[in-house]
């Protein structure tokens, strides 16, 4: 009996369970995908036209990206209680909107509307912050393949939620609303209290490398199933049995991870686990500058004098001999203050690799590197997107959905993917995380200049969501790497900023005065071809409703634009990737012996 309670003790404080429950919440933090599934009934049902709903889905967008109240009760709360503020708030916004939307409650007006809306969708950064903040400090050495997991999940929710749904079989379908109000709700409020950190940098097991293959196996297993799923929904009609079969064998696949925990709990332990330094602490032992020993009390204080005299050679030196050059640097330092030679400035502020808060990183070039290398990658990808309905018409495909389920999986596959790759650049090459980055802008660019020239949506679709997934698995990973993990949640909320940047400037002002300029040009080309031809009536009539834009024209320069972006995105992060190689080299660096 005493070794059954252990066990379950050793299980509830594993690391993996926090992973895989923190897995479950993502699932529910891609509310803000299914405003396309609900943005039909809410306008049938309370009258709006396009223009106040595309209000609604500007809050929404709000809502999905700022999280600094997210980030700033993560410090002052327990994580639990971050979880469920932010489940509250995803009940009590979409669960009036559902009330007003099925006549329970009187029709309010529209700001109002847009205040529910924000505040229903701004609960999953709640989720997405306690989640990525948890797992994080659990795996530190793991950075990239545990955000790309997590968010890659959370660019999935959409769809699992919507596969839920289709088991309701409801003719209602405000009967959606109420599930997004509810079933997050109810997941999240089970799992709060088992995401949270738990030492995780001590339960290091020799396995744990089969552990994360095991998991990119059920990622890449879910993302097929559900890709073959939605093809197949949408080009044959199934009975409500087969799609019952076919949630089902989704509700296992997410079940599936839950093995790797129970497995290690109830497994003897062969090796015990070992403790696997935090980032933090090896940067703080490989810089001398940071010595605990009697006569380097006031080292810290010339770091900056050191970082400027020290030959550049010295960070390649193994450790034990830059520590000693170093020393001796420090020395000939003192010599010189103790004659008035020179003058010791004292450094402020951390170093990267160290802890910031929101306010010291904002004074930092690196950190701006970042948000505008954000904003111009993820911001081009988001701009296709949100218009990916009105591409794949202008270019003559019928059904564009098929589009955006696709890019939905790519989207997934690239935040796994982005996490992947981006780990194998830092550990194995020993190369800034940035570098991914690059690539996938790179990507990007390809895919832009494709629909440029008017080729195919489905390679573009696929070169895009790749990309722009990959963006949302190396940023946070680099955020924290660079500037610690104290005020982590801070941090990354503030950097989420640049996708509802981008969209607003890429796909609200750009893209859309572009293809409305393209559509007024064919309207009056056809205008005045009727009138030619004595048909004054027809072109009268075709010029009452909102002129559509047709061919490759529609949004080629907006291409073009998008793939200079992304070649300008690419030229910041190879900055960065020349700024940090220094940081990244101590971070992962190989200990000499």
């Amino acid at each position: 009996m005493g070794g059954l309670k252990r066990k379950f003790g050793v299980f509830m404080s594993s690391r993996w369970l926090v992973f895989v429950a923190a897995m479950w919440i993502q699932s529910c933090a891609g509310i803000g995908y299914l405003f396309g599934s609900i943005s039909p009934v809410i306008k049938s049902k309370l009258n709006y036209n396009q223009k106040q709903i595309a209000r609604l889905g500007v809050a929404k967008d709000l809502g999905d990206s700022v999280g600094f109240l997210a980030g700033s009760l993560c410090e002052v709360l327990p994580l639990w209680g971050t979880l469920l503020v932010g489940a509250l708030q995803n009940f009590l916004g979409y669960g009036m909107v559902w009330l007003i939307v099925t006549g329970r409650f009187p029709v309010l007006p529209l700001w109002v509307m847009c205040i529910f809306i924000f505040v229903g969708t701004n609960g999953e950064t709640y989720f997405n912050t306690v989640a990525l903040v948890s797992c994080v400090q659990n795996f530190p050495r793991s950075r990239g393949p545990v955000v790309g997991i997590l968010k890659g999940f959370a660019g999935l929710g959409g769809a699992i939620l919507t596969q839920i749904y289709t088991v309701i079989h409801s003719p209602d379908h405000a009967s959606l609303i109420f599930m997004i109000a509810v079933g997050p709700t109810m997941v999240v409020i089970g799992l709060m209290f088992l995401v949270r950190p738990v030492g995780g940098h001590r339960q290091v097991r020799p396995s744990d490398g089969l552990s994360f293959s095991f998991i990119y196996g059920v990622c890449l297993l879910l993302a097929a199933y559900l890709m073959g799923v939605m093809i197949v929904e949408d080009f044959i009609e199934l009975s409500h049995t087969v799609i019952i079969v076919f949630t089902v064998g989704l509700c296992i696949l997410l079940f599936i991870p839950i093995i790797i925990p129970v497995s290690l709990s109830l497994s003897p332990e062969l090796v015990p686990p070992v403790e696997e330094p935090l980032l933090s602490e090896v940067h703080n032992q490989q810089e001398p500058a940071k010595s605990k020993s009697p006569e380097h009390d006031v080292p810290e204080v010339i770091l900056s004098e050191v970082e400027d005299e020290k030959p550049r050679e010295v960070d390649l030196l193994p450790a034990p001999e830059r520590r000693k050059r170093i020393a001796q640097l420090q020395s000939k330092l003192f010599q010189a203050a103790a004659e008035g030679a020179v003058r010791i400035k004292r450094q402020r502020g951390p170093h990267r690799g160290e802890d910031f808060t929101l306010a010291q990183a904002l004074i930092k070039a690196d950190f701006w590197l970042i948000f505008f290398s954000l904003l111009l990658g993820s911001g081009s990808g988001l701009t296709v997107i949100d218009n990916l309905g009105q591409m794949s018409h202008s270019l003559g495909y019928d059904n564009p959905h098929i589009f955006v389920s696709m890019i939905s999986i790519w989207n997934f596959l690239g935040r796994i993917g982005g996490g992947y790759f981006s780990e194998v650049i830092v550990r194995d090459l020993t190369y800034p995380r940035p570098a991914a980055m690059a690539i996938a802008q790179l990507v990007m660019a390809v895919g832009h200049f494709i629909i440029f020239m008017g080729w195919s949506m489905h390679v573009a679709t696929l070169l895009i969501g790749l990309g722009y997934g990959a963006h949302w698995a190396i940023v946070p990973a680099t955020a924290s790497e660079l500037f610690g993990l104290k005020k982590f949640g801070a941090l990354y909320n503030f950097l989420t900023l640049a996708n509802p940047a981008g969209s607003l400037v890429f796909s609200g002002i750009i893209a859309s005065n572009i293809y409305d300029r393209e559509a007024e040009k064919q309207a009056h080309n056809i205008h005045k071809q009727h009138q030619a031809t004595g048909s004054l009536f027809f072109g009268m009539v075709g010029l009452e409703e909102p002129p559509k834009c047709v061919g490759v024209v529609c949004f080629s320069l907006t291409s073009i634009i998008m793939a200079v972006f992304c070649i300008i995105a690419c030229t910041l992060s190879l900055i960065l990737v020349y700024r940090t190689k220094i940081v990244y080299a101590h971070l992962y660096g190989k200990p000499s012996t």
